[in-house]
């Protein structure tokens, strides 16, 4: 399998200048960059980043997105154009079938390659870093030598995330496929990988945030800290992994360091509370870099609102259990207070609505041509999103009051500073996450709408302390932080994710008739490997449908950035 030969990595951004030198042996034979210096050590760091996003195949994956299409509950459908989508990739994103019509932007080939260079990139670091500690240097590259191992643990996770099954405990993860663990540069010009397991993945990025964490360093990139990891976002990435790994108290733990304040769930994003006068304005408010709120953004190339708001639209049953769903504390209202102004539709109100801040900025090459590039920058970690990461991991830690005041901080954020008229319904207590979701009655349509679902994360994976199980004393309380982490994520691709560590079933409804059902353990959960890795030799995931025969199904153990026109 050839991941990337990364041997040689073009290093945009980094000068290197080379002595001059009658004698040809004196030159490098080739095109290869050497760092040498802990200055160029930071400047290769600039490329430690995918330029990949997984929001289009996450998002048309779960049950954020509908296909227009197909007949609503009264029967109607609408014909878009045709039924034409915005590439054959959709089509198969959104049935969970293997992704193979193209490798450009969003699709898991270009995930994948952008992952794995970035973490080559890391790797390369390393080792440059590993020199310049024999020198007797190493205080100078600390800092470096821990954003590289952080930025290489964390896009193993999005990949195993993505192409592995959910993690399933320490012990049962032994069995589960895992993705290759890079740890070195390669030097072969088509090297085979052993794909190894899960566990030793997961063992693999814990050992690395275990070094990496304490030397990250926020002064190493002054010009843009928040485009890289900082002391903030690498514990907010090690909150989120340890959430997943169902340590929750160490999910507890990182959380509150990303907080800062001491913990206190302060300083939060004032995007929510926000008018707008265009949708420009709005999209550079919600990734704006001196916001306290927004701890890491990563640029990526994607199409993503291209994508979603025609054929594939956040719509109907979708709509309703997010955007314009009810809450605890705006049970009164058709949707919260703070979307109001921050939704568009796409087209006809009956095609579904967009969500603005994912606006694209383009890039141009050519503005006569009307060719260039697209981009989306992506909020990876925000103070709301860890401080509903510190909220899960202390419900199932069974500190119910500590968890209370978690989710009611992040709803007292999204009122703050609203027009008057816009006021909640009443304080968020636990007494009052009981009653609004509570089964007797379903007034409110919470499970019609898909506002909540069946939990099952226990059937996913074991969590690491016996006592932190799933049970009916907490459902509710589970109910409400998944619910707030759909709304607080939406179109980031991380409902996929909740999706299949909670072992939520879900449903998608494709044209005229067909229906395809997600169970708990179809090995869709997992997406295919890329054609081009396949094509090379690599292991392919088993995606056999439950329906098929998937229950008892198991995994084989055995870039793309082109100019396109802009938008009219």
């Amino acid at each position: 399998m050839q991941l990337k030969n990364l041997k040689y990595i073009p290093l945009a951004g980094i000068l290197v200048t080379l002595t001059g030198c009658d004698d040809f042996l004196d030159h490098t034979p080739d095109n290869r960059v050497t760092i040498s210096t802990p200055t160029q050590v930071t400047q290769l760091l600039v490329n430690a980043y995918s330029d990949g996003n997984h929001a289009t195949i996450c998002e048309l994956s779960s049950d954020n997105i509908v296909d227009n299409t197909s007949p609503d509950e009264n029967g109607v459908r609408y014909n878009l154009s045709g039924d034409s989508n915005y590439a054959p990739a959709d089509d198969e994103a959104f049935a969970w079938e293997d992704i193979k019509s193209g490798i450009q932007q969003d699709t898991p080939s270009h995930i994948w390659s952008g992952a794995y260079h970035a973490i080559a990139v890391c790797n390369y670091a390393l080792q440059a870093i590993e020199q310049l500690e024999a020198q007797g240097r190493g205080d100078e590259v600390a800092a470096q030598k821990g954003e590289a191992l952080v930025s290489r643990a964390y896009h193993h996770f999005i990949l195993a995330n993505l192409f592995c099954l959910p993690y399933a405990g320490a012990e049962a993860s032994k069995s589960i496929p895992g993705i290759p663990y890079m740890t070195d540069i390669e030097t072969e010009v088509k090297p085979q990988y052993d794909r190894g397991n899960l566990a030793d993945v997961f063992d693999h990025i814990e050992k690395d945030l275990a070094v990496g964490l304490p030397l990250v360093n926020d002064n190493l990139h002054p010009l843009a800290p928040k485009y890289h990891f900082t002391i903030a976002s690498a514990h907010a990435f090690a909150a989120r992994f340890y959430l997943f790994a169902r340590k929750y108290d160490l999910a507890e733990k990182h959380a509150t360091i990303a907080l800062g304040d001491a913990g206190a769930p302060t300083s939060m994003r004032n995007f929510w509370t926000k008018t707008f006068s265009t949708r420009q304005a709005l999209t550079q408010s919600y990734i704006d870099v001196s916001d306290p709120g927004n701890l890491m953004l990563v640029a990526t190339s994607s199409i993503y609102y291209r994508v979603i708001g025609q054929k594939y639209a956040h719509n109907r049953e979708a709509k309703a259990a997010t955007t314009h769903s009810t809450g605890p504390t705006w049970s009164k209202y058709t949707f919260h207070p703070c979307f109001n102004g921050k939704l568009y539709y796409y087209g006809q109100s009956e095609y579904g609505s967009v969500f603005a801040p994912m606006l694209e900025l383009f890039e141009y090459t050519d503005k006569i041509a009307g060719i260039g590039y697209v981009h989306h920058i992506r909020p990876e970690f925000t103070k709301e999103e860890v401080l509903l990461t510190r909220a899960e991991a202390r419900i199932y830690m069974r500190k119910i009051s500590e968890a209370v005041a978690d989710l009611s901080a992040w709803d007292v954020s999204r009122w703050t500073n609203l027009p008057v008229s816009d006021k909640p319904d009443c304080e968020l207590t636990l007494e009052v996450i009981n009653k609004f979701y509570a089964d007797e009655g379903d007034t409110h349509g919470l499970r019609k709408n898909g506002i909540v679902s069946p939990i099952n994360i226990d059937q996913v994976c074991t969590p690491a302390n016996a006592s932190w199980n799933y049970g009916d004393d907490i459902q509710h309380l589970v109910e409400c932080v998944l619910h707030f982490r759909r709304l607080e994520r939406i179109d980031m691709g991380d409902r996929w994710f909740d999706i299949r560590r909670n072992g939520i079933e879900i449903t998608h409804k494709i044209g005229r008739s067909r229906v395809e059902h997600l169970p708990l353990g179809d090995t869709r959960r997992a997406f295919q490997i890329p054609a081009d890795v396949l094509s090379a030799g690599f292991p392919e995931n088993n995606r056999i449908p439950v329906s098929s025969g998937g229950a008892d199904a198991t995994l084989s153990t055995e870039s793309y950035k082109k100019p396109i026109s802009a938008r009219p």
